[in-house]
């Protein structure tokens, strides 16, 4: 492939890590929400200015209380899967992924927190490949990826086999990265190094501006951070033409390149046809356009290394469990400020005492403190009037404010399926049936989460084994890559 053709993928690229910066703005707001920072949201005050909730209430002399029931609500979701899945019997998907994979990776951490991040994002990612580390046997690798380093083409089937470009933002140390396109080159890791450094900066600018990429609002995308070094993964799913040959004399079904066409005529022991052949094909970028490796797909499935799962996908679109009960959140922690500053606000304790009732010789500092003491004796003198020294205590027990706080804690329940009976506490019926028939409904409210993600799960074991899908055909990978970068003269 040329020039052009490797900058029209990154391009691509590029553009598809844009197209997600809605989601990964979601992602933040619900990130937020759960661990605890719910009063960030910006709002207009009386007098048109910008500030944050928490900034707003302070202005008005309120205190933002904030009373998080969506961290408790993702750390029960998370219990039960642990309880249910990974040690109960419906571990189905642990089965599958042989055990020496599974206890290499800790697999079943690694699926807790993607659990996690999928009732946060919508979204889990996991990276599926085989790694061989220097003095050490080839061994499969899996790790979960970060959903902001994470690109994909526009996808609307919810098994991701309509996806046809995914790809990985690495930050890497120059070992790391070497290691990851020199292919033990020693010569080209020269060249790879020289590419990060000389005037590396002023490259990246003039390609970004040819690229018409805006480096403001896609600066994440080319920069790394903590000062390492930015490479950029990309995986297509590339149609090639190919010849289909038939070894009448062996038996075997093999795949050429089209260019075999010529010499396959002179076997008469093979006959051949032409045909389309679809392979998934990666490169790794630098951010200055620079094209550092390319190869197939290595493994067996002839796919991508990434798993990928969003929710519900419906249009398209990605909206989390977390997501749907952010306003009923919000609706809590206001009722709770309300109702501590209205607490704050009332008359406590206050003695109201008529100036015409202190008595002959007294201060009023000598009546405050005869009045805060125990058994204290507070004389008044009616000699104007037959005023005397009244205590005011606001009751305000009668607020309304605790049923709307306990009407919105029970739609928090409604709304996130997540019931009392689910988070195991103490049952508020006598009948032992009915308390486990609210405990079953809860559980079916969460099937469609624990079932999803279970997909998520076999797919990505399928993956582990080289399964994802059986080949009737094999593509000769090493003949079909063209025009590799040439680092041998820089």
């Amino acid at each position: 492939m040329n020039n052009e053709e490797h900058t029209r993928v990154l391009r691509a690229a590029y553009q598809a890590w844009m197209n997600a910066a809605g989601l990964r703005q979601a992602r933040l707001r619900n990130k937020r929400f759960t661990y605890g920072d719910q009063w960030g949201d910006l709002v207009r005050d009386h007098q048109g200015r910008m500030m944050t909730e928490g900034e707003h209430m302070a202005s008005l002399g309120c205190e933002s209380i904030t009373n998080n029931l969506i961290r408790q609500l993702v750390k029960t979701i998370v219990g039960r899967f642990r309880s249910q899945y990974l040690k109960g019997d419906g571990n189905e998907a642990s089965k599958i992924a042989t055990a020496a994979v599974r206890e290499a990776n800790e697999l079943d951490e690694l699926d807790s927190r993607a659990l996690e991040e999928f009732l946060i994002s919508g979204c889990c990612i996991q990276r599926v490949e085989n790694r061989h580390e220097p003095g050490e046997p080839e061994q499969v690798r899996v790790d979960n990826v970060n959903v902001n380093k994470v690109f994909a083409g526009t996808m609307n089937d919810t098994r991701a086999w309509d996806c046809e470009l995914i790809g990985q933002l690495h930050d890497l140390n120059i070992a790391q990265l070497l290691r990851y396109v020199a292919g033990g080159n020693q010569r080209k890791a020269s060249w790879v190094r020289r590419l990060y450094t000389d005037g590396a900066e002023s490259r990246l600018t003039d390609f970004t501006t040819r690229l018409g990429a805006d480096s403001q609002l896609g600066s994440d995308f080319w920069h790394a951070r903590d000062g390492k070094f930015r490479a950029i993964e990309v995986w297509t799913l590339e149609s090639r033409e190919v010849m289909v040959c038939h070894n009448r004399r062996e038996g075997t079904l093999t795949v050429e390149p089209a260019s075999a066409a010529h010499r396959l005529r002179n076997r008469p022991d093979i006959s051949a046809r032409w045909d389309i052949a679809t392979v998934w094909h990666c490169r790794w970028f630098s951010p200055m356009g620079d094209l550092l490796t390319e190869y197939d797909s290595p493994w067996p499935h002839g796919s991508h290394p990434f798993v990928i799962k969003l929710y519900p996908l419906t249009d398209g679109e990605v909206h989390a469990v977390v997501e749907d009960i952010i306003d009923t959140q919000k609706h809590v922690n206001r009722m709770i400020s309300l109702l501590d500053q209205v607490m704050r606000c009332s008359a406590k304790g206050v003695l109201l005492f008529p100036e015409t009732a202190l008595p002959d010789g007294w201060t009023w500092e000598d009546a405050r403190r005869c009045w805060s003491s125990a058994n204290g004796l507070l004389p008044y003198n009616p000699r104007y009037s037959e005023a005397k020294p009244e205590q005011i205590n606001a009751n305000n027990s009668n607020s309304s404010t605790f049923q709307m706080i306990e009407l919105q804690m029970r739609l928090f329940e409604e709304i996130s399926g997540v019931s009392g009976a689910l988070q195991g506490k103490s049952p508020t019926v006598d009948s032992a049936s009915i308390y486990q028939q609210q405990s079953e409904n809860a559980n079916i409210a969460l099937s469609d989460v624990f079932d999803t993600f279970e997909a998520f799960r076999r797919q990505r074991n399928r993956k582990i084994t080289g399964t994802v899908k059986s080949e009737e055909l094999t593509v000769n990978s090493e003949e079909l890559i063209v025009n590799r970068p040439d680092y041998t003269n820089n």
